[in-house]
């Protein structure tokens, strides 16, 4: 591994690569989700159940294909794996914003759009989660996490917000276009990174089932990642309740335009950046557990401010509120979860564990955003914003009444097996 002198992570340079890629992508991703929903409410005359295809769309590989991507990314190079998958995220939404363009849209175009939007981000994120301890050591991944935390919240500030002035200015499919075109600089930018990756085990290839309980096994039957893993899924599924409706009880109930929700959302963005770099040091005095439980409270505050804001101006200001307590929850914890799970999971079966959480957290969407946008329909926003609200304690209450509220990360030196430099 080479010397890191100076610039702490990024004197790593294959992780500087990663987080320059990173950093470009997740500015289109976080724009393609607002533009998304703004193109089907504004353009295709959508409601609340039309975005819940939508959205459910999107995260349907993960419910289909997810624990078996696990299993093969963890028997490739993953390198290739992110670019291929950018590049196809990139051709999507390029397609869409294309058909956008010359009037040729409707809903079931979208959801297929987002289906392979979908699949390709499912296997970049199981390979994305299992390189970067490759990238750098292991007593090394909360600093790593925390700066590509703060890359990916630093996007979810600005990201809505460039998509809401671009839809405002010019169109919706436009918007798309631009996140099609930070895709493919994100490819580009992680092909040109030199690290050395084991060799693939070739006497594996025909052991897929035996693969997949192996991995499952590793993730729900250790003392602390099993319940740590339920609460996240139950997290995953009220979570999605929630912002399923967000943008369309935000332009419809609270009659915010385009631009002032974009505004809205990015305050999540920047109060993550702030979290996120706070996170380690706080992890350090506090204990990674114990960080991670209070940001799992502040998630259903900030629901709940949400559900209780009002029309007009003052909607606006408890609705930037939300956001900044919701970015502050993501920003505290997303850096801790991952540094813990890889730490503690041997190289061989990272990609195995990522893979099955993800697609446990990622499948619920496909049940969670139909039932969000048809409790909308049915009883109104605000219900099933409160409906969040209520599942979003109990995965907190799960998490906080498990051993994770103790969990540290392991000593410098006890590293996972299998691990990797640059």
């Amino acid at each position: 591994m080479p010397s890191r002198r100076g610039g702490g992570v990024f004197g790593y340079p294959g992780f500087t690569r990663l987080w320059l890629a990173d950093s470009v992508k997740w500015l289109g991703f976080f724009g393609t989700g607002l533009a998304v929903q703004l193109l089907l409410i504004d353009t295709l005359a959508a409601d609340q159940r039309d975005l819940g295809l939508a959205r459910s769309a999107q995260w349907l590989p993960m419910l289909l294909f997810g624990l078996v991507v696990g299993v093969l990314v963890d028997r490739v190079p993953r390198r290739p794996v992110l670019v291929a998958s950018d590049a196809v995220c990139a051709l999507a939404l390029a397609a869409l914003c294309a058909l956008g363009a010359v009037g040729q849209l409707s809903v079931p175009l979208v959801a297929a759009g987002m289906f392979v939007v979908g699949a390709a981000s499912m296997c970049s994120l199981t390979a994305h989660q299992s390189h970067v301890p490759r990238l750098v050591p292991v007593h090394d991944l909360p600093r790593a996490n925390s700066r590509i935390e703060q890359a990916m919240t630093a996007a979810e500030s600005v990201g809505p917000a460039l998509a809401g002035l671009l839809v405002r200015t010019f169109s919706a499919p436009l918007a798309v276009g631009v996140s099609a075109l930070a895709h493919a600089v994100s490819a580009l930018t992680v092909s040109t990174i030199r690290v050395d990756e084991p060799v693939p085990d070739a006497h594996r290839r025909g052991r897929v089932l035996a693969d997949l309980v192996e991995g499952a096994r590793w993730v729900y039957g250790h003392r602390v990642l099993a319940p740590y893993a339920v609460a996240l899924h139950v997290w995953f599924f009220f979570n999605s309740v929630a912002l399923t409706v967000l943008v369309f009880y935000a332009s419809t109930e609270l009659g915010l335009g385009p631009a002032a929700i974009g505004v809205a959302l990015a305050c999540a963005g920047v109060s993550g950046v702030v979290a996120a770099g706070a996170s380690p040091a706080l992890a350090q005095r506090f204990g990674l557990g114990a960080v991670a439980c209070v940001a799992d409270w502040l998630t259903p505050v900030a629901v709940a401010v949400a559900a209780l804001a009002p029309a007009g101006g003052p909607g606006l200001a408890l609705l930037v509120v939300s956001q900044a307590i919701y970015g502050t929850a993501s920003g505290l914890k997303g850096p801790l979860d991952l540094s813990y799970r890889n730490a503690v999971t041997p190289d061989r079966l990272r990609a195995r564990m990522n893979g099955t959480i993800r697609s446990i957290n990622y499948g619920t969407i496909v049940v969670s955003a139909p039932l969000g946008g048809w409790v909308a329909a049915t009883y109104g926003n605000r219900t099933a914003l409160w409906l969040g609200v209520v599942g979003l304690c109990g995965a907190a209450l799960i998490l906080t009444l498990s051993p994770y509220r103790t969990a540290r990360l392991p000593e410098a030196g006890a590293e996972a097996p299998g691990h990797q430099g640059p």
